[in-house]
């Protein structure tokens, strides 16, 4: 027999029905949580849900395009059968010979011109416009080696009045390091023999490529000693 009680509560049932309310409402959150678990989002989902609520700021946008701000134009890359086809053909080009590599589009190519010089001057020199009298090999020297080796080199053929000579000095590609004497050679003609230097740039291919170098010597053009 249930004993009375000596209190009088009306609403004691309300609590059970809080408890059921809230259950309900927490249920599609349980469930999206079940689901994000057994589910791996894609990147588009990603970045739909970071992207949840921004807009685009218009003032901006009006602000950009009065200020001659143009959005850069999208390069898409070559689809479908046709482009892979192009690809290939011009890679096979390459390998077989039928297509000349442009050294001057590389990454390898160095050239550089002295103040107050022709501006076309290192261009010309890399076409061959100018003879070469003298050249030296640096493969196999250290960096020390190399610099008293083209050191002695430059006064000599300043000494024969030589206009343009040529630096061998490799690619790098063998060396753990990589072109070491190449990016020193940059180094050292804009530096300790910068005032003896008109111009250098990367030789052709008949006369080395990409690992010489043309220099034409300063006092081809009015001249000064060596030191």
């Amino acid at each position: 027999m249930k004993t009375p009680s000596l209190y009088f509560t009306p609403f004691e049932s309300l609590k059970d029905l809080k408890i059921t309310l809230k259950e309900k409402k927490e249920a599609p959150q349980k469930k999206a949580a079940a689901h994000d678990a057994g589910h791996k989002k894609t990147d588009r989902e990603v970045f739909l849900e970071a992207m949840d609520g921004v807009r685009e700021i218009k003032e901006f946008s009006a602000a950009f395009e009065e200020a001659g701000w143009q959005k850069a134009a999208r390069r898409e890359p070559p689809q479908g059968p046709q482009g892979q086809r192009d690809s290939t053909a011009f890679l096979k080009e390459l390998i077989s010979g039928k297509r000349k590599i442009v050294l001057e589009q590389t990454g390898e190519y160095i050239e550089w011109t002295a103040p107050g010089a022709s501006p076309d001057i290192a261009r010309r020199l890399h076409r061959g416009e100018f003879a070469v009298r003298e050249y030296i090999d640096l493969h196999g020297l250290g960096s020390q080696e190399a610099l008293d080796a083209l050191r002695l080199f430059f006064r000599e053929a300043i000494r024969k009045k030589a206009p343009c000579v040529k630096v061998i000095h490799g690619r790098g590609l063998r060396s753990p390091g990589g072109p070491v004497l190449k990016e020193a050679l940059g180094r050292w003609l804009q530096g300790p023999f910068r005032k003896h230097v008109l111009a250098y740039a990367s030789a052709r291919d008949c006369d080395g490529g990409l690992g010489a170098t043309y220099v034409v010597l300063r006092h081809a053009a009015g001249g000064r000693r060596f030191t």
